[in-house]
């Protein structure tokens, strides 16, 4: 009888498992593919079995104390008399002690190894993208060639990437979880991000802040590509008809939920700086620089 409640409890252990974590496989985080996301992975791997020597043990003695001196069970030991163990007391306190300073040590060299704001070491020359959020798409701007795309991202693989971002509408967080690194994006100020994809490949690029009614569907298509795959589709861009200036913003500032891709051919220079402007008192010089881009367009 006492073996079949043991299998029976074994078996709803086992049920329970595979129903938490049945959707591992969607862990992409876990799956990355830049060396941003391999260095955070290993701290969440890390962090989680460190803990697990804690929580393991914990899980056997909740389950086993309560089998061994359970009422029915007449050869467990009493000892009421019991009230002291130098080796329980040296393991509650250097137990700990160990986890809690090595996890100190990681968090304190990877936070400063790993800082956002840092660029990524490469002999390649990085492509610098200016990312806006706004509800519910995203504009990304590439000074360099000087377009711009809503609800897509694409860049060459093995090259650093250097983000400055803002938002347009509420505060939203920026994430490619496979590449690493999210960070928010706030309207009046800038922030900054460096990613890298390590090969070729499709990822799936998302808003982790809730921003309103159209936040499930602020998603985007991240498509690291060849050098040439690249530059065919800047290619490709600037064949569009549309060009993006302040006025072309405005429309593009409206609120709308499952925006399809589009292209500009090209994009007014100064338009990232006007859309932070928009929310930040500006010096002089910048607000004078914001008048000339919007009356520039109106011409």
């Amino acid at each position: 009888m006492k073996r079949k409640c043991y299998f029976g409890f074994a078996v709803l252990l086992l049920l329970c498992a595979v129903t938490v974590l049945q959707g591992c496989s969607e862990l992409i985080v876990l799956n990355p593919k830049g060396p941003i996301g391999q260095d955070e992975r290993f701290l969440i791997i890390m962090s989680f079995v460190l803990m697990l020597l804690v929580v393991v043990p914990v899980i056997i003695m909740s389950l086993w104390f309560p089998l061994k001196y359970r009422a029915t069970n007449k050869n467990a030991d009493y000892d009421p008399n019991w009230c002291y163990s130098k080796k329980i007391e040296i393991a509650m306190w250097l137990v700990p002690l160990a986890i809690v300073s090595v996890l100190s040590f990681f968090a304190w060299r990877d936070t400063h190894r790993l800082d956002p704001y840092l660029p990524l070491k490469s002999e390649a020359k990085p492509l610098n993208v200016k990312v806006v959020s706004l509800d519910w798409k995203w504009l990304f701007i590439y000074p360099e060639q000087n377009i711009a795309v809503v609800n897509e991202f694409v860049f060459p693989a093995k090259i650093p990437l250097g983000f400055r971002l803002t938002s347009d509408t509420v505060m939203t967080s920026f994430f490619i979880p496979q590449l690493g690194s999210q960070i928010y994006a706030m309207a009046g100020m800038e922030t900054k991000l460096h990613l890298m994809a390590d090969e070729p490949g499709e990822y799936i690029g998302q808003n982790q802040q809730f921003s309103g009614a159209g936040y499930p569907a602020m998603t985007f298509k991240a498509i690291a590509d060849s050098r040439e795959g690249f530059e065919a589709w800047v290619k490709k861009v600037k064949q569009a008809p549309e060009r993006l200036d302040v006025a072309r913003f405005k429309e593009l500032q409206k609120p709308s939920s499952s925006v399809p891709v589009l292209y500009f051919s090209t994009v007014d220079p100064e338009l990232f700086d006007y859309i932070i402007h928009q929310y930040n008192p500006m010096p002089m010089g910048a607000h004078n620089a914001g008048e000339k881009t919007h009356s520039g367009h109106g011409q």
